[in-house]
């Protein structure tokens, strides 16, 4: 079996060192970058089984990604990962077709485990 794809799109980029660090340690390919307009490029030029978003980012918010994420791959799943995961942002999320929304900090096997059952194994 191929291993899972996930692309982590967040302005922190400690968190996001820190995290394709620890999935790749877990046999996840992952990849990260800055900002909404980084990921959306690299969704048209890979193929990922999960994407994790921040919500509040510089620039395009992350329910404004995930519109423009699911133009381009309607059955991407979106994964919400951010300080702002409150019923109503979770909501908005879910209304623009995020899989689910974690609030940071998160455990990385409460991660693995959404990651997983996102994509399906």
């Amino acid at each position: 079996m191929e291993p899972l794809r996930v692309l982590i799109v967040d302005d922190e980029q400690e968190l996001v060192s820190t995290l394709v660090e620890r999935l790749d340690i877990r046999g996840i390919d992952a990849e990260g970058v800055g900002n909404g307009t980084a990921g959306l490029e690299k969704i048209r030029d890979h193929d990922y089984d999960v994407v994790l978003l921040d919500l509040k980012m510089p620039g395009m918010d992350g329910l404004e990604v995930i519109r423009r994420m699911h133009q381009d791959k309607p059955d991407l799943k979106i994964i919400l990962l951010t300080g702002h995961c409150d019923a109503e942002n979770t909501e908005k999320g879910k209304q623009a077709g995020a899989y689910d929304c974690l609030v940071k900090p998160v455990g990385i096997d409460t991660l693995l485990i959404l990651i997983h059952q996102a994509a399906g194994r």
